[in-house]
Protein backbone atom coordinates (compact mmCIF):
# COMPACT_ATOMS: atom_id res chain seq x y z
CA UNK A 1 0.00 0.00 0.00
CA UNK A 2 1.53 3.31 -0.89
CA UNK A 3 2.27 5.94 1.86
CA UNK A 4 -0.17 8.86 1.97
CA UNK A 5 2.93 11.00 1.30
CA UNK A 6 3.96 9.17 -2.36
CA UNK A 7 0.04 9.27 -3.29
CA UNK A 8 0.26 13.03 -2.60
CA UNK A 9 3.24 12.83 -5.05
CA UNK A 10 1.54 11.13 -7.72
CA UNK A 11 -1.38 13.48 -7.54
CA UNK A 12 0.86 16.14 -7.85
CA UNK A 13 2.37 14.37 -11.11
CA UNK A 14 -1.17 14.04 -12.66
CA UNK A 15 -1.87 17.21 -12.47
CA UNK A 16 0.66 19.15 -13.46
CA UNK A 17 0.80 16.59 -16.45
CA UNK A 18 -2.16 16.75 -17.04
CA UNK A 19 -1.71 21.37 -17.31
CA UNK A 20 1.26 20.71 -19.48
CA UNK A 21 -0.70 18.84 -22.23
CA UNK A 22 -3.38 20.99 -22.06
CA UNK A 23 -0.58 24.25 -22.73
CA UNK A 24 0.66 22.39 -25.27
CA UNK A 25 -1.97 21.18 -27.84
CA UNK A 26 -4.33 24.11 -29.07
CA UNK A 27 -7.87 24.96 -27.59
CA UNK A 28 -10.67 22.77 -28.98
CA UNK A 29 -13.60 23.93 -28.97
CA UNK A 30 -16.28 23.29 -26.08
CA UNK A 31 -19.49 20.83 -26.63
CA UNK A 32 -22.47 23.22 -26.17
CA UNK A 33 -21.80 23.68 -22.62
CA UNK A 34 -25.35 24.41 -21.24
CA UNK A 35 -27.69 21.96 -23.56
CA UNK A 36 -31.38 22.50 -22.49
CA UNK A 37 -31.21 26.43 -21.98
CA UNK A 38 -34.91 27.03 -20.39
CA UNK A 39 -36.46 30.12 -22.23
CA UNK A 40 -36.54 31.78 -18.68
CA UNK A 41 -33.59 34.54 -19.08
CA UNK A 42 -31.23 33.88 -17.27
CA UNK A 43 -29.40 35.95 -14.23
CA UNK A 44 -28.09 38.95 -16.22
CA UNK A 45 -30.01 38.96 -19.15
CA UNK A 46 -32.30 41.70 -20.38
CA UNK A 47 -35.49 41.07 -22.11
CA UNK A 48 -38.34 43.07 -23.29
CA UNK A 49 -40.86 42.14 -20.74
CA UNK A 50 -41.01 39.83 -17.97
CA UNK A 51 -43.64 37.33 -17.39
CA UNK A 52 -47.48 38.40 -16.29
CA UNK A 53 -48.17 38.21 -12.72
CA UNK A 54 -51.07 35.74 -11.86
CA UNK A 55 -53.98 36.76 -10.69
CA UNK A 56 -53.81 34.60 -7.57
CA UNK A 57 -50.72 36.89 -6.87
CA UNK A 58 -52.13 40.23 -6.97
CA UNK A 59 -53.98 42.53 -4.05
CA UNK A 60 -55.69 45.39 -4.80
CA UNK A 61 -54.22 48.62 -6.43
CA UNK A 62 -53.00 51.25 -4.50
CA UNK A 63 -54.36 54.61 -5.15
CA UNK A 64 -51.50 56.29 -7.17
CA UNK A 65 -52.01 59.71 -5.76
CA UNK A 66 -51.50 58.95 -2.33
CA UNK A 67 -49.21 56.16 -2.94
CA UNK A 68 -50.15 53.88 -0.15
CA UNK A 69 -53.46 51.98 0.62
CA UNK A 70 -54.77 50.93 4.07
CA UNK A 71 -56.49 47.14 5.13
CA UNK A 72 -58.01 47.70 8.39
CA UNK A 73 -56.91 44.08 10.25
CA UNK A 74 -59.49 44.55 13.27
CA UNK A 75 -59.60 46.34 16.51
CA UNK A 76 -57.40 49.43 15.55
CA UNK A 77 -54.75 47.54 13.74
CA UNK A 78 -53.95 48.20 9.99
CA UNK A 79 -51.16 47.04 7.30
CA UNK A 80 -50.30 50.01 5.17
CA UNK A 81 -48.45 49.07 1.85
CA UNK A 82 -47.22 50.45 -1.59
CA UNK A 83 -47.98 46.86 -2.94
CA UNK A 84 -43.89 46.37 -2.80
CA UNK A 85 -43.41 46.53 1.07
CA UNK A 86 -45.88 46.21 3.85
CA UNK A 87 -45.95 47.79 7.61
CA UNK A 88 -48.51 47.91 10.16
CA UNK A 89 -49.89 50.43 12.78
CA UNK A 90 -51.75 49.49 15.96
CA UNK A 91 -53.90 52.81 17.60
CA UNK A 92 -54.84 52.97 20.99
CA UNK A 93 -56.36 55.58 23.22
CA UNK A 94 -53.44 57.36 23.89
CA UNK A 95 -51.23 56.90 20.99
CA UNK A 96 -50.33 54.40 17.78
CA UNK A 97 -47.46 51.88 17.62
CA UNK A 98 -45.69 51.92 14.51
CA UNK A 99 -44.51 48.08 13.27
CA UNK A 100 -41.59 48.64 10.69
CA UNK A 101 -41.18 52.00 8.66
CA UNK A 102 -40.18 50.93 5.59
CA UNK A 103 -38.59 53.80 3.10
CA UNK A 104 -40.79 53.51 0.34
CA UNK A 105 -43.37 55.68 1.96
CA UNK A 106 -42.28 57.18 5.10
CA UNK A 107 -42.59 59.91 4.28
CA UNK A 108 -46.40 59.17 4.11
CA UNK A 109 -46.72 57.39 6.97
CA UNK A 110 -48.07 60.14 9.13
CA UNK A 111 -50.77 60.81 6.48
CA UNK A 112 -51.74 56.71 6.35
CA UNK A 113 -51.86 57.17 10.65
CA UNK A 114 -54.16 60.29 9.96
CA UNK A 115 -56.69 58.58 8.29
CA UNK A 116 -57.83 56.89 11.27
CA UNK A 117 -56.47 59.14 14.38
CA UNK A 118 -54.77 61.88 15.53
CA UNK A 119 -53.11 60.24 18.11
CA UNK A 120 -49.13 60.51 18.11
CA UNK A 121 -47.19 58.00 17.47
CA UNK A 122 -45.82 56.86 20.82
CA UNK A 123 -43.69 53.30 20.13
CA UNK A 124 -42.28 51.54 16.87
CA UNK A 125 -41.34 48.39 16.70
CA UNK A 126 -38.31 46.53 14.31
CA UNK A 127 -39.24 43.47 12.96
CA UNK A 128 -35.20 43.45 11.99
CA UNK A 129 -32.22 45.34 11.03
CA UNK A 130 -32.92 45.57 7.00
CA UNK A 131 -33.49 49.36 5.81
CA UNK A 132 -35.77 48.27 3.58
CA UNK A 133 -37.73 47.88 6.16
CA UNK A 134 -37.31 50.75 8.76
CA UNK A 135 -34.65 52.93 7.44
CA UNK A 136 -37.76 55.46 7.58
CA UNK A 137 -37.82 55.54 11.43
CA UNK A 138 -35.93 58.33 11.57
CA UNK A 139 -38.68 60.83 9.75
CA UNK A 140 -41.38 60.09 11.83
CA UNK A 141 -39.46 62.36 14.33
CA UNK A 142 -40.89 62.89 18.20
CA UNK A 143 -39.46 60.67 20.73
CA UNK A 144 -41.30 57.06 20.49
CA UNK A 145 -40.03 53.92 22.73
CA UNK A 146 -38.12 51.70 19.97
CA UNK A 147 -38.61 48.14 20.70
CA UNK A 148 -36.39 45.55 19.18
CA UNK A 149 -34.72 42.39 19.59
CA UNK A 150 -31.01 42.62 21.09
CA UNK A 151 -29.05 41.07 17.68
CA UNK A 152 -31.19 44.13 15.80
CA UNK A 153 -29.52 46.50 18.49
CA UNK A 154 -26.04 45.13 17.97
CA UNK A 155 -26.49 45.00 13.81
CA UNK A 156 -27.66 48.95 14.49
CA UNK A 157 -25.00 49.98 16.74
CA UNK A 158 -22.35 48.31 13.67
CA UNK A 159 -24.38 50.44 11.05
CA UNK A 160 -24.18 53.81 13.00
CA UNK A 161 -27.26 54.97 10.94
CA UNK A 162 -28.98 57.98 11.55
CA UNK A 163 -31.98 56.74 9.50
CA UNK A 164 -32.59 53.86 11.87
CA UNK A 165 -32.52 55.10 15.44
CA UNK A 166 -31.03 52.54 18.13
CA UNK A 167 -33.85 50.80 20.06
CA UNK A 168 -34.34 51.92 23.75
CA UNK A 169 -35.98 48.69 24.76
CA UNK A 170 -34.62 44.87 23.95
CA UNK A 171 -35.23 41.74 24.44
CA UNK A 172 -34.19 38.10 24.37
CA UNK A 173 -37.06 35.91 23.78
CA UNK A 174 -39.79 36.78 24.33
CA UNK A 175 -41.90 40.78 24.99
CA UNK A 176 -45.44 41.41 25.48
CA UNK A 177 -45.94 45.12 24.27
CA UNK A 178 -49.62 46.04 26.42
CA UNK A 179 -50.96 49.85 25.46
CA UNK A 180 -54.44 51.00 25.80
CA UNK A 181 -56.05 47.64 26.66
CA UNK A 182 -54.48 45.79 23.32
CA UNK A 183 -51.39 43.90 23.42
CA UNK A 184 -48.89 42.93 20.31
CA UNK A 185 -46.93 39.58 21.37
CA UNK A 186 -42.80 39.95 20.03
CA UNK A 187 -40.84 36.37 20.25
CA UNK A 188 -37.27 35.54 18.75
CA UNK A 189 -37.61 31.86 17.06
CA UNK A 190 -33.41 31.73 17.28
CA UNK A 191 -31.21 30.24 14.98
CA UNK A 192 -29.83 31.44 11.77
CA UNK A 193 -32.84 32.10 9.08
CA UNK A 194 -33.27 35.57 7.64
CA UNK A 195 -31.59 37.87 9.71
CA UNK A 196 -30.51 37.73 13.26
CA UNK A 197 -32.64 39.34 15.34
CA UNK A 198 -35.86 38.87 12.96
CA UNK A 199 -38.71 38.58 15.32
CA UNK A 200 -42.14 37.63 15.10
CA UNK A 201 -44.64 39.58 16.01
CA UNK A 202 -48.13 38.86 16.59
CA UNK A 203 -51.75 40.41 17.43
CA UNK A 204 -53.52 37.87 19.04
CA UNK A 205 -56.83 39.43 19.02
CA UNK A 206 -56.69 40.28 15.77
CA UNK A 207 -55.56 36.51 14.83
CA UNK A 208 -52.68 38.28 12.67
CA UNK A 209 -48.54 37.24 12.13
CA UNK A 210 -46.58 39.40 10.67
CA UNK A 211 -42.93 37.61 9.65
CA UNK A 212 -40.73 39.50 7.64
CA UNK A 213 -38.99 38.19 4.24
CA UNK A 214 -39.78 34.59 5.52
CA UNK A 215 -43.33 34.10 3.20
CA UNK A 216 -44.21 35.82 -0.05
CA UNK A 217 -47.53 35.38 -0.60
CA UNK A 218 -48.64 34.20 -4.45
CA UNK A 219 -45.06 35.37 -5.10
CA UNK A 220 -41.80 33.82 -6.09
CA UNK A 221 -39.29 35.10 -3.35
CA UNK A 222 -36.82 37.58 -3.56
CA UNK A 223 -33.42 36.51 -4.74
CA UNK A 224 -31.51 33.46 -2.75
CA UNK A 225 -34.56 33.08 -0.67
CA UNK A 226 -34.34 36.90 0.53
CA UNK A 227 -30.19 37.51 0.62
CA UNK A 228 -31.08 34.62 3.92
CA UNK A 229 -28.08 34.20 6.09
CA UNK A 230 -29.72 30.47 6.34
CA UNK A 231 -31.47 28.89 3.85
CA UNK A 232 -32.43 26.13 5.61
CA UNK A 233 -33.31 27.80 8.52
CA UNK A 234 -35.77 30.34 6.85
CA UNK A 235 -37.28 27.01 5.54
CA UNK A 236 -37.63 26.11 8.86
CA UNK A 237 -38.86 29.42 10.30
CA UNK A 238 -41.74 29.17 7.33
CA UNK A 239 -43.05 25.17 8.40
CA UNK A 240 -43.21 27.17 12.02
CA UNK A 241 -45.19 29.44 10.56
CA UNK A 242 -47.45 27.18 9.18
CA UNK A 243 -48.46 25.46 12.41
CA UNK A 244 -48.94 28.69 14.08
CA UNK A 245 -52.67 29.89 15.08
CA UNK A 246 -53.42 32.92 13.07
CA UNK A 247 -55.80 33.83 9.82
CA UNK A 248 -53.81 36.97 8.37
CA UNK A 249 -50.18 37.14 7.68
CA UNK A 250 -48.26 40.08 6.95
CA UNK A 251 -45.11 39.22 5.00
CA UNK A 252 -43.28 42.68 4.38
CA UNK A 253 -42.97 42.54 0.73
CA UNK A 254 -45.45 42.23 -2.66
CA UNK A 255 -48.80 43.01 -3.20
CA UNK A 256 -51.67 41.48 -0.18
CA UNK A 257 -51.87 39.71 3.03
CA UNK A 258 -51.35 35.93 2.96
CA UNK A 259 -52.96 32.99 4.74
CA UNK A 260 -51.97 29.50 5.49
CA UNK A 261 -52.71 28.42 2.06
CA UNK A 262 -50.23 31.00 0.63
CA UNK A 263 -47.64 29.44 3.10
CA UNK A 264 -48.30 25.81 2.41
CA UNK A 265 -47.89 26.81 -1.60
CA UNK A 266 -44.41 28.12 -0.80
CA UNK A 267 -43.54 25.24 1.28
CA UNK A 268 -44.49 22.99 -1.58
CA UNK A 269 -42.58 25.20 -4.01
CA UNK A 270 -39.39 24.84 -1.75
CA UNK A 271 -40.05 20.96 -1.77
CA UNK A 272 -39.99 21.00 -5.22
CA UNK A 273 -36.70 23.09 -5.53
CA UNK A 274 -34.98 20.73 -3.18
CA UNK A 275 -35.90 17.91 -5.33
CA UNK A 276 -35.51 19.36 -8.38
CA UNK A 277 -31.62 20.99 -7.52
CA UNK A 278 -30.35 17.26 -6.00
CA UNK A 279 -31.44 15.74 -8.74
CA UNK A 280 -29.82 17.78 -11.19
CA UNK A 281 -26.85 16.95 -8.74
CA UNK A 282 -27.34 13.33 -8.14
CA UNK A 283 -27.27 13.34 -12.62
CA UNK A 284 -24.36 15.99 -13.45
CA UNK A 285 -20.85 14.70 -13.77
CA UNK A 286 -17.58 16.95 -13.12
CA UNK A 287 -15.98 18.53 -16.10
CA UNK A 288 -18.21 16.59 -18.47
CA UNK A 289 -17.63 18.64 -21.84
CA UNK A 290 -15.40 21.46 -20.83
CA UNK A 291 -12.95 22.28 -22.88
CA UNK A 292 -9.88 20.46 -22.43
CA UNK A 293 -8.13 23.54 -21.98
CA UNK A 294 -9.31 24.50 -18.94
CA UNK A 295 -9.60 21.35 -17.26
CA UNK A 296 -6.58 22.89 -14.88
CA UNK A 297 -8.49 26.19 -13.94
CA UNK A 298 -11.21 24.19 -11.08
CA UNK A 299 -13.27 27.69 -10.84
CA UNK A 300 -13.84 27.08 -14.34
CA UNK A 301 -14.69 23.31 -14.28
CA UNK A 302 -17.02 23.60 -11.19
CA UNK A 303 -18.54 26.34 -12.54
CA UNK A 304 -19.31 24.99 -15.49
CA UNK A 305 -20.98 22.34 -13.53
CA UNK A 306 -22.80 24.72 -11.35
CA UNK A 307 -24.34 25.94 -14.43
CA UNK A 308 -25.33 22.43 -15.87
CA UNK A 309 -27.15 21.63 -12.59
CA UNK A 310 -29.13 24.79 -12.38
CA UNK A 311 -30.26 24.51 -15.79
CA UNK A 312 -31.54 21.23 -15.04
CA UNK A 313 -33.27 22.32 -12.07
CA UNK A 314 -35.16 25.55 -13.66
CA UNK A 315 -36.23 23.33 -16.43
CA UNK A 316 -37.35 20.95 -13.97
CA UNK A 317 -39.36 23.49 -11.51
CA UNK A 318 -40.71 25.79 -14.51
CA UNK A 319 -43.77 23.76 -15.98
CA UNK A 320 -45.33 23.51 -12.63
CA UNK A 321 -44.42 26.76 -11.09
CA UNK A 322 -43.81 29.69 -13.53
CA UNK A 323 -48.04 30.47 -14.13
CA UNK A 324 -48.59 30.05 -10.14
CA UNK A 325 -46.16 32.43 -8.71
CA UNK A 326 -45.96 35.71 -9.02
CA UNK A 327 -42.41 37.20 -10.19
CA UNK A 328 -41.56 33.56 -10.86
CA UNK A 329 -39.30 33.77 -14.00
CA UNK A 330 -37.00 36.84 -12.36
CA UNK A 331 -35.57 34.89 -9.49
CA UNK A 332 -35.89 31.35 -10.66
CA UNK A 333 -32.33 30.99 -11.06
CA UNK A 334 -31.42 32.69 -7.70
CA UNK A 335 -33.46 29.88 -5.84
CA UNK A 336 -32.29 27.14 -8.40
CA UNK A 337 -28.45 28.78 -7.80
CA UNK A 338 -29.15 28.69 -3.35
CA UNK A 339 -30.64 25.21 -3.60
CA UNK A 340 -27.36 24.02 -6.02
CA UNK A 341 -25.21 25.46 -3.21
CA UNK A 342 -27.03 24.37 -0.12
CA UNK A 343 -27.29 20.88 -0.89
CA UNK A 344 -23.49 20.67 -2.21
CA UNK A 345 -22.06 22.13 0.52
CA UNK A 346 -24.01 22.54 3.38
Amino acid sequence: MRSISSCLVLAIAILFHGMALSQERPSEPASTPYAGMPKIAPIGVRIAKYADVPESAKGPPVDPVKGYRLQDLGDGLYMITDNANQSMFLVYDKGVVVVDVPQSYAGKMKQAIAEVTDQPITHIIYSHAHKDHIGGAGSLGGHPIIIAHEETKKLLQRDNDPDRPLPTVTFRDKYALEVGGKTLELSYHGGPAHLPGNIFISAPKQKVLMVIDIVFPGWMPWRRFAIAESVLGSIAQAEEIEKLDWTTFIGGHVTRAGTHADVRTQLEFYRDLKDAAGKALASTKVGEGVDPADMANPWAVYDNFIDRVVVQCVNTIAPKWQSRLGGFDVFAWDQCFSMEQVLRIE
